[in-house]
């Protein structure tokens, strides 16, 4: 088998992921907030005025592209930009990030650059969801479908089951949100990972919720989809081969 794409991820809480890849560095949904970091020793502190975050991880690189779902948070995509970093963001970030950002709606494909195309998607929540809070509203939020050297990545968002998520397929890795306070439970994450039938799953913004748990029901289901369980700042290792 010959290599043919590398990539690592690492997790930070709740639904921050950095992709590298190609020597591209790539982060969805930066928002650091200590309240979900207090068990992570990696980090460097900030004084909490005039910054409402009050904590970065330490050694995170410049970014080539930032995907915004939802969390506007200016005082962390600042420490993590340079000058030819690209931002995508709903039109909801607009007054938080102003018009450094592209604008993306639902329904788009848009070539990004030479070999990356990213496709942009609903996220919010449903009455019939098992989300208990229901602060995501249609067309707030977004979800990201990014492909890069033949590898596919879906970032949910903040979001419950949607029907549109069955047309969605050839996926390498999804990100799904297991918490089932603002986003899909652990139940309905694992209808929604059988659903997109992903080769890889990680299960994030979990809010307290068991990984392990997600991870055994859908082990349950008898189905070929690796779930690989996220420790807070550790990269995991995937790699795409051909014959």
């Amino acid at each position: 088998m010959e290599i043919i794409s590398k990539t690592d991820i690492t997790w930070f809480p709740n639904s921050w992921i950095r992709l590298r890849i190609n020597k591209k560095v790539i982060y969805f949904d930066p928002a650091y907030l200590k309240t979900y970091f207090s068990k992570y020793p990696d980090k460097t502190e900030y004084s909490k005025w005039p910054d409402p975050i009050d904590g970065m991880p330490n050694g995170l690189e410049k970014a080539d592209f930032i995907f915004i779902k939802d969390h506007c948070k200016k005082v962390t995509v600042d420490r993590l930009i340079k000058q030819d970093t690209i931002i995508f963001a709903p039109k909801s970030c607009l007054k938080e990030l102003g018009d450094r950002i592209n604008l993306v709606k639902p329904n788009e494909t848009l070539q990004i650059d030479n070999g990356i195309s990213l496709t942009v998607l609903n996220a919010y929540n449903t009455q019939q969801g098992t989300s208990t809070i229901k602060q995501h509203k249609k067309g707030k939020g977004v979800g990201f479908i990014l492909t890069i050297n033949g590898l596919s990545f879906y970032h949910l968002g903040d979001t419950d089951f949607l029907v549109e998520m069955e047309a969605v397929k050839d996926i390498h890795v999804a990100f799904v949100p297991i918490g089932g306070k603002f986003t899909m439970n652990i139940d309905e994450a694992v209808k929604t990972t059988l659903s997109i039938n992903p080769k890889i799953v990680i299960p994030i913004h979990n809010l307290g919720q068991d990984f392990w748990e997600f991870q055994n029901k859908l082990n349950d289901k008898g189905k070929n989809i690796r779930c690989i369980i996220p420790t807070i700042g550790q990269p995991i290792k995937v790699q795409k081969q051909r014959d």
